[in-house]
């Protein structure tokens, strides 16, 4: 029986890396609470330090793929549970990504260990990551308002920057005033932000 593509690479010893198996190294790396080194990201692979560069920037965008990639699909299961659920549904999806993030031990570590880090790759817009999840809450809140489960006289780009900032704030406690992160007071105010249309019976 001839062997697909697939099995024959996987069954070559002479396979090539690509940049795709860098990024899902690093991936499997960050997930298990490991430190991502580029010098021994590239040694893992068997390429040189310049080949890695070229195929993922720096230690830094590489990080922001990441987590972007664990970010975007946590946010889709987590919307994809609540696509039932009645009234506003972007609060909830918001706190359980923050929840998500610290309960999953390798992004707790690099938020313990690197807050500084996480905080400016992660909020300003200039490192890509920040835009993508305001295009995400922003798209989500789009459909909660045409839903009619929420009500909101704040134009959706502010809300959507808004309820981002809110968000932020409280998850970067630990840097901006040393205190925990608090998802809890996050949904607090992300529930006030955004009122339920609907009155509750």
């Amino acid at each position: 029986m001839e062997q697909t593509p697939l099995q024959r690479q996987l069954s070559s010893p002479s396979r090539k890396p690509t940049a795709l198996d860098a990024f899902r190294r690093a991936r499997s790396d960050f997930l298990a609470g490991k430190r991502i080194d580029l010098q021994s990201l590239a040694a893992e692979l068997g390429v040189s330090r310049v080949t890695l560069y070229r195929w993922v920037g720096t230690r830094e965008q590489l990080l922001v793929e990441v987590i972007w990639a664990l970010t975007a699909q946590t946010f889709d299961d987590e919307w994809a549970r609540l696509e039932a659920r009645s009234g506003p549904r972007v609060p909830e999806v918001v706190v359980r990504l923050l929840r998500a993030f610290w309960s999953q031990p390798g992004a707790r570590r690099f938020l313990e260990q690197e807050n500084d880090l996480a905080m400016r790759l992660l909020t300003l817009a200039s490192h890509g990551f920040q835009p993508r999840l305001l295009d995400l809450l922003k798209s989500k809140l789009a459909e909660d308002l045409a839903e009619g489960r929420v009500v909101s006289p704040i134009p959706l780009d502010d809300l959507a920057y808004t309820v981002l900032r809110v968000a932020e704030s409280f998850h970067y406690l630990p840097t901006i005033t040393g205190e925990p992160a608090d998802p809890d007071r996050a949904a607090r105010v992300l529930a006030a932000l955004l009122p339920s249309a609907r009155p509750a019976n």
